[in-house]
């Protein structure tokens, strides 16, 4: 699980040269990059918290925190564990969040023996937002987030959708896969887990994503392409799947309820 796994906080005033090249793995490094250049979307990170923090607890893990650009989302829960494989990103998650006691900050892997202990905060909830992806075992995975949860605990995910999709940026953001609705059904359901709502988003992003891939072969993400969605497509697109799911998206959203 090589990778700082959640998006850079566009208000922290993080850039390239505050981790240094010496403090993160070669895929981390463009991982970090792709999240630098990625802090233009701000509706899209602000569309993704609504729909996530909407279907969490008050005792949250979320695991792959980074520096906390989504912990600040749900800091007025009762309890909040992040949880990060880089020392770097979690010493900058301490720190932001210095002030408040009741939010942890620990340098840990999801599949590591010692993530059972969480089991010890009872966490209601647990949020993985653009990071199942990047680990190669994601049913034990899931076994795990489980292993934490009562009976009805909840697990939010987003993660990126259909395999026809997966190109260059896929692969050196570190991806094992993408998802449909079905393939993340069935892995929940081994899991332990049933499917209390799995959907596409982003709708838009699917096009742009295929072009990206597919057409242009790009290795990485365009900032024009990222400031024109979020500025013009995103305040629409939210209103509009909000009221009527698109068949299809860039994204999985799923809430799954343990069994």
């Amino acid at each position: 699980m090589k990778v700082i796994s959640s998006v850079v906080d566009y208000n922290s005033g993080l850039t390239p040269a505050t981790i240094s090249s010496s403090n993160v793995s070669t895929t981390s490094e463009y991982t970090l990059r792709d999240q630098l250049r990625m802090t233009k979307a701000i509706n899209y990170f602000r569309w993704q918290g609504r729909l996530a923090t909407a279907q969490l607890g008050q005792r949250v893990v979320e695991v792959g925190c980074g520096i906390g650009n989504f912990t600040r989302m749900i800091a007025d829960r009762e309890r909040v564990i992040g949880i990060d494989i880089e020392p770097v990103v979690i010493a900058e998650h301490r720190k932001q969040f210095a002030s408040q006691p009741h939010i942890r900050s620990l340098v840990l892997d999801a599949l590591q023996p010692e993530f059972r202990d969480l089991a010890s905060e009872t966490p209601d909830s647990v949020v993985c937002l653009n990071v199942l992806e990047h680990i190669s075992d994601d049913l034990a995975t899931l076994q795990q987030f489980a292993s934490i949860l009562p009976r009805a605990g909840r697990v939010v995910l987003m993660v990126p959708a259909f395999m026809e999709l997966y190109g260059p940026i896929d692969k050196r953001l570190g991806h094992y896969r993408r998802y449909t609705c079905s393939s993340l059904k069935q892995t929940a359901r081994k899991a332990g887990f049933s499917a209390r709502e799995v959907r596409y988003m982003n709708l838009v992003g699917f096009f742009g994503w295929w072009a990206n891939a597919k057409v242009l072969l790009r290795e990485e993400q365009s900032d024009a392409q990222i400031e024109l969605f979020d500025r013009r497509v995103v305040p629409i697109m939210e209103k509009l799947e909000s009221a009527i799911p698109p068949p299809f998206g860039q994204s999985v959203f799923a809430v799954l309820e343990k069994d």
